[in-house]
């Protein structure tokens, strides 16, 4: 096998807690994650060429990167497993960047699980996800991508059940929001707190109004604080008769989960032209 093509999940967090600091500077997290169907595309190939793996982006559209996770993840592979086979990773951009989606994160981890594959490394999930969480804390997750609760710094992954088939609305403003800066103004506040327990209950039972009733964000007062038409945008997703709604990761995307799709696809219609909306699904 010398070329894999591949989809690369983006994600949302239905709850986030942070539930301290360690000493390295990294947050320690209690979060709910749902995969969902909005998607990059990656196409990963040998070269033939010892120089340097040369990793592609096919959109700069909100601005230019300053390093590639998926680039540090073909570097980390390298340096654990000691080959010398240089790639090719080209990565058609479909999640916005700065949005809360975790779009670099899911582009490293199929990396590495795609790289894994080629070259016959027999690393095992685990072993592909301690390597993860030490280029970025959604890196574990996106290995197994599925339903989750993740904690510690993102490496604790506990799969969790989900009753109904959802579908979500994402709703970004123009502006993004730059995690790293998020974080800081979130360390200056107090912080709400989910009930993650309540939660995966409900996702379990199909109990929207409890959804609805616990949901939150540590991360949302402070990515409103940089953008504000972020508050805007939940507004006029509640305002149209969406319960579940909220901002994910450091933003500034906002999703509304819902099982009517009809709902969605009419506010996606009245909303299109103001702001960059998706539709997707929940994976399950």
């Amino acid at each position: 096998m010398k070329t894999l093509h591949t989809r690369s999940y983006a994600k949302i967090n239905l709850c986030l807690n942070i539930v301290g600091k360690r000493e390295d500077g990294y947050h320690k997290l209690d979060m709910i994650l749902l995969p969902i169907s909005l998607h990059d595309s990656l196409i990963i190939s040998k070269l033939n060429t010892t120089r340097d793996n040369l990793v592609t982006v096919d959109d700069f559209s909100n601005g230019a990167y300053e390093y590639n996770l998926a680039t540090l993840a073909l570097h980390k592979l390298q340096k654990i497993y000691k080959f010398n086979q240089k790639f090719s990773v080209f990565i058609h951009k479909v999640i916005p960047i700065q949005a809360g989606l975790g779009g670099g994160s899911s582009n490293a981890a199929v990396t590495l699980k795609a790289v894994n594959n080629i070259l016959n490394l027999g690393a095992s999930d685990e072993e592909l996800m301690n390597i993860g969480k030490t280029l970025g804390c959604d890196i574990p997750f996106f290995v197994k991508n599925v339903p989750a609760r993740c904690q510690g710094i993102g490496d604790l992954i506990t799969p969790i059940t989900i009753k109904n088939n959802y579908f979500v609305l994402l709703v970004k403003p123009e502006a993004g929001c730059p995690t790293r800066e998020i974080y800081q103004i979130a360390d200056t506040m107090d912080l709400p707190i989910c009930n993650i327990d309540k939660i995966v209950e409900a996702l379990a039972v199909g109990d929207d109004d409890a959804i609805a009733a616990n949901i939150s964000n540590a991360l949302q007062a402070a990515a409103i604080s940089v953008v504000p038409e972020i508050q805007t945008i939940i507004d006029l997703l509640k305002g149209y008769g969406l319960k579940i709604v909220q901002l994910t990761g450091s933003g500034s995307a906002v999703f509304a989960l819902s099982t009517d799709k009809k709902l969605l696809k009419k506010v996606f219609k009245e909303l299109e032209n103001r702001y960059q909306v998706e539709l997707a699904r929940v994976l399950k």
